[in-house]
């Protein structure tokens, strides 16, 4: 049913934007779903409309009227999916490579988002979106959180937006890559190419560390990696133009080069036996919304990714 709900902006909401204050005085709601009532024309401070990006300075009343959830338009499908962790709250999954997360121009079902529906049913926030706190790209595998209400996917989506979600990926790399790094860039839109990004230019900052955790020779690397922010093709864009793609990466120049190499050469079989970016989300790391205790998951290297690192040993 829809709600009719009542708020007092305090001197804590004091100079905060609308959008900003409302999910911190209702925590079950999240900053999109705030937005979207916003827009909607369901928000008004002191019986006025008011924009998201209005400031509050204390004292005022913020009336919510809360429309009931519209259905979702996509289609629940019986999908394969790997659990990590399940619990009232979330779920954690262990995506596989070449499933996308959600539907999109063409890629309109067998997604995750298909699945969730599916399996959750009407448990999950979000309208079309259920609970979705964060993505990886349809090739990369591995961790991946969903929350299961609208107060779980705003205290994730606070975490992930704070930068206290820990988020490490395991990379098969090109080259002598150092032992570690940190690339901290400029972050944006390829002036070219519209579909790639570069850390070459942009508005945004981008946060890369690396680590070195195992070496085929000065020909190739299994690594570590750390996000201190999630931009798309974050990792990808970095160690390319950093002189190290991805394995197997055809966006980013990890099948361009592999393509100058003997075809018996074992970084191009490797990357042949990965069949796809080799990036795997091996571990993610959140203080979960309900006990405050932080949580790690790890999802185990999946078997092209370990099949390609045994090449690659075996090459030695």
């Amino acid at each position: 049913m829809a709600e009719l709900r009542e708020l007092r902006a305090g001197e804590g909401e004091a100079g905060l934007r609308l959008d900003v204050a409302v999910p911190r005085l209702a925590p079950d709601l999240s900053r999109a779903r705030v937005q979207r009532l916003i827009e909607g024309g369901g928000v008004r401070v002191d019986d006025r409309p008011a924009k998201a990006s209005a400031r509050l300075r204390g004292g005022e009343r913020i009336s919510l009227d809360i429309p009931d959830p519209e259905p979702s338009t996509i289609a629940p499908q019986d999908l394969p999916l790997t659990v990590l962790h399940e619990d009232r709250d979330l779920i954690v999954l262990d995506k596989r490579a070449g499933m996308v997360v959600h539907p999109a121009r063409g890629s309109p079902h067998s997604t995750v988002v298909n699945a969730l529906l599916h399996r959750l049913g009407s448990a999950t926030p979000g309208g079309d979106r259920p609970g979705l706190v964060h993505r990886l790209d349809r090739d990369t595998s591995g961790c991946l959180v969903v929350a299961r209400n609208e107060a779980t996917l705003a205290a994730l989506q606070a975490q992930f937006q704070a930068r206290t979600v820990e988020k490490t990926y395991l990379a098969l790399v090109h080259g002598k890559i150092p032992d570690e790094g940190k690339l901290d860039t400029a972050y944006g839109r390829h002036p070219r190419d519209r579909k790639k990004f570069t850390a070459r230019e942009g508005s945004r900052r981008a946060v890369t560390l690396w680590r070195v955790r195992e070496r085929f020779g000065d020909r190739a690397a299994l690594v570590e990696v750390t996000l201190h922010t999630g931009r798309t093709h974050q990792i990808r864009v970095h160690l390319s133009e950093a002189g190290h793609p991805i394995l197997a990466d055809a966006t980013y120049g990890g099948v361009r080069r592999e393509a100058r190499l003997p075809p018996d050469d074992p970084v191009r079989r490797a990357a042949e036996a990965a069949g796809r970016q080799a990036l795997h989300a091996w571990r993610l790391a959140f203080h979960h919304p309900r006990t405050g205790r932080l949580r790690r998951f790890e999802a185990a290297l999946p078997a092209d990714l370990a099949a390609a690192v045994e090449i690659l040993r075996g090459a030695g």
